[in-house]
């Protein structure tokens, strides 16, 4: 008897999954379902850790306020925002500029503007790219649970603003802006890069400045100034040695200027200093973004890109909202040519991006090449994880010379020149065999260490007992001195500050001799 073929059932097909909206216009509960859409993808699959997400829907002039005031939510006022203000509305409104779809806050919650006039769709990628990307990398990357406070920031600004503002009926509107102008002009100069101080902490700093007060309105008698200091051990020492025990009492050489001003000013008010405080708090707490943005804007990318494909394979977004987003993603990841007159650089939201793709490429799908370069992660098949990794543990300069590939130096068709204003021509330093993969992947590391971009500027010297003299120190790499323009604007600003006549000196870090002396007077 012949074999009766099988009958095999069709398999019952799953109901088709309905999108989450279907046009341009949004609400509120559609927000609420792509969030939560987008929040069991963050978390149940590419295991995304964030801190609780406030969502707010601002206006394109909110959007541009906050422009302003350096995108917080809370800030002192200050004529440079305002100036700021009417800069970009001017070029928004004449279609010159665009506006940012979001702004992000690095805080406890997270705090994600996101603007009405954006598209459903634009709504959604994002809250996939702020609100959980750019979240995840706020909470577990090393730099930012080192050097910010995103559970207290909030207050402290709050705090600052308030005090400013009492400052200013206090003391003139004029007195303030003078300091906060000299301030903010030497903000990139008041930050710690290496040993870190306490983070601010709102009841701490209330605590402090009614101390203060207290203590100046109980003891001020002006005969104390008559009173000679018990301390007079140094002046027994002579010269060298007495200069160089000066310098172990000041805590000489310090890299944080507006810390060493706000500390030792000789002429400052109190209200002054806590000023100067207010500023270097929020320069310090911008420092790790201006270390990180390869890292940060590449994380928020990778996550949105990963999100937004898998709403649509799952129905939940459809082919027309899949169309927008591929159009705004490509623009955002769109590296121009060095002779594309848009060039400016390497688009950090294109290489971040494109290397966190390239590692999920090689934990997946590694060719010979990538085992041979990237044998701890090569075929693992867990990208994600990967990924985890290098976002809690890195910052740029660390994450390229630890993940770049010849796959993506070959893609941005990277290669080294040594520009040698001694010699008539450059010449090409590496090209893409195996050294040179190394030296452009070191060459590129090297440019986003923050302390080759920026001047190391530090004080050296500070005499106390005598001419109240400041003496600055720039230690110049690679032959690089600072403009005289720049120059000169440091020591206006310090000098303001100081009270007393400053000094720079450019000294060649490797052989500590001294290149340039400027002087500021009084």
């Amino acid at each position: 008897m012949p074999d009766t073929p099988a009958v095999t059932k069709p398999k019952p097909q799953a109901a088709a999954a309905v999108p989450l909206f279907t046009g341009p216009n949004w609400d509120f509960g559609g927000l609420r379902k792509v969030h939560d859409a987008i929040e069991r993808i963050a978390v149940d699959e590419l295991g995304l850790d964030t801190y609780p997400l406030q969502i707010e829907v601002i206006t394109s002039e909110q959007m541009l306020d906050a422009y302003a005031s350096v995108g917080l939510p809370l800030m002192y006022g200050h004529w440079s925002f305002g100036k700021r203000f009417a800069y970009h509305e001017t070029l928004y409104r004449k279609g010159l500029a665009g506006l940012a779809y979001e702004i992000v806050i690095n805080s406890n919650p997270v705090i994600c503007y996101i603007m009405e006039e954006n598209s459903m769709t634009m709504q959604t990628l994002v809250i996939a790219h702020a609100g959980f990307g750019h979240n995840h990398f706020f909470k577990n990357n090393y730099f930012y649970r080192q050097w910010t406070d995103a559970e207290g920031i909030l207050d402290y600004l709050s705090f600052a603003r308030d005090y400013v503002a009492k400052c200013e009926e206090k003391y003139g509107l004029d007195a303030v802006e003078r300091v906060l102008d000299a301030g903010h002009a030497l903000k990139d100069h008041g930050v710690n890069r290496y040993a870190r101080r306490a983070r601010p902490n709102l009841a701490e700093e209330k605590r402090r400045v009614a101390e203060r007060l207290a203590h100046d309105e109980a003891t001020f008698n002006d005969l104390w100034r008559t009173v000679p200091s018990p301390e007079k051990d140094d002046d027994e020492l002579e010269g060298d040695e007495q200069r160089q025990a000066m310098r172990r009492k000041l805590g000489l050489p310090e890299e944080n200027l507006l810390y060493f001003i706000e500390k030792r000013a000789p002429r400052m008010e109190d209200w002054q200093r806590e000023l100067i405080r207010i500023v270097r708090h929020v320069s310090q707490y911008f420092y790790p973004q201006r270390q990180t943005q390869v890292m940060n804007e590449g994380c928020a990318t990778f996550c949105h890109y990963e999100i937004m494909n898998r709403l649509h394979d799952r129905g939940l977004i459809n082919e027309g909202a899949m169309l927008e987003f591929l159009h705004s993603h490509s623009s955002v990841v769109f590296q121009p040519g060095f002779d594309d007159p848009r060039y400016g650089g390497l688009n950090p939201y294109a290489l971040g991006f494109s290397m966190m793709d390239d590692i999920k490429r090689i934990c997946t799908n590694p060719s010979d090449e990538d085992r041979e370069w990237f044998a701890d992660i090569a075929g693992n098949q867990d990208p994600y994880g990967v990924l985890r990794h290098a976002w809690a543990n890195y910052r740029d300069e660390s994450f390229i010379l630890q993940y770049m590939s010849p796959e993506i130096i070959r893609n941005f068709k990277l290669f080294q020149i040594n520009d040698d204003s001694s010699k008539p021509s450059l010449r090409v330093e590496a090209i893409h065999d195996e050294i040179g993969y190394r030296k452009i992947r070191s060459a590129l590391s090297r440019q986003y260490d923050l302390s080759r971009r920026e001047p190391d500027i530090q004080v050296v010297d500070a005499d106390m007992t005598g001419d109240r003299c400041l003496v600055l120190a720039h230690y110049v790499h690679d032959g690089v001195l600072l403009e005289e323009k720049s120059c000169r604007s440091v020591l206006k600003h310090t000098s303001l500050l100081w009270g007393y006549a400053v000094k720079l000196l450019e000294i060649e870090a490797a052989t500590d001799k001294v290149l340039k002396t400027y002087d500021a007077d009084e």
